[in-house]
């Protein structure tokens, strides 16, 4: 995005932003790779919250509250926009796994994830423009990591690959490679179901996304 000399911010193609533009709010660049495939035009304004849900045993629930919390914070910084807000948890043996902060903490959870089986919900809320109640998604995958050596994790942290995710790790990791097998939609794992997107974008009223390339639609679609 961009500015112009009468101050209103461009879209990187040229298009003027206004009321109508759809606002990420998040900083996620695998977020805002997943809906430029939508082809909705939106810009990126990453909101920060006390990611605290509370004590929950669903983490479909938690999932959904933090993504609610995302898109009220977001609406309190834009009043007119259209909003989608967005947070994925890993949750395994009732335990939740945020992101690790430091090495022995990526360790840790690399560790215990390896060769089980997970669940892995994004919860996706989205506000119509100037609206203030939340449409809200929260799709859930299972998934399996395989069994990774004690070298490839401290690869893994010497790259600093897992200390911008939950649980520690991506799908899409070409370096470690971390998943075995998972069961549910792919986009979701990574941060952003597209089908579940499009779904709320549509019933918010805000477009109506096409998405002919998505890999993995729901099963009853």
């Amino acid at each position: 995005m961009r500015g112009d000399a009468d101050g209103r911010d461009r879209l990187a193609n040229g298009q003027t932003v206004n009321e109508r533009t759809l606002v990420l709010a998040s900083a996620s660049p695998r977020r805002a790779e997943l809906l430029a495939r939508l082809g909705v035009p939106f810009v990126i304004k990453p909101v920060d919250i006390e990611e605290d849900a509370g004590r929950n045993p669903n983490p479909q629930v938690i999932a959904s509250r933090l993504a609610r919390m995302k898109a009220e914070a977001a609406r309190l910084l834009d009043q007119e926009s259209p909003l989608i807000a967005a947070d994925t948890v890993v949750w395994v043996d009732g335990e939740l796994l945020g992101k690790p902060r430091e090495p022995d903490q990526a360790r840790e959870m690399l560790q215990e994830l390896r060769s089980r089986e997970h669940i892995v919900v994004t919860g996706i809320a989205v506000m119509r423009a100037g609206g203030r109640a939340s449409l809200v998604r929260q799709p859930l995958a299972r998934v399996t990591l395989r069994d990774y050596s004690e070298a490839e994790i401290e690869a893994s942290i010497k790259r600093g690959d897992p200390f911008d995710k939950a649980g520690g790790y991506a799908i899409q990791d070409g370096g470690l490679r971390p998943v075995a097998s998972y069961d549910g939609c792919y986009c979701n794992v990574v941060g952003l179901s597209l089908w579940a997107t499009i779904e709320l974008l549509r019933k918010a009223d805000i477009c109506m996304p096409q998405c002919a390339d998505c890999p993995l639609m729901p099963p009853d679609a």
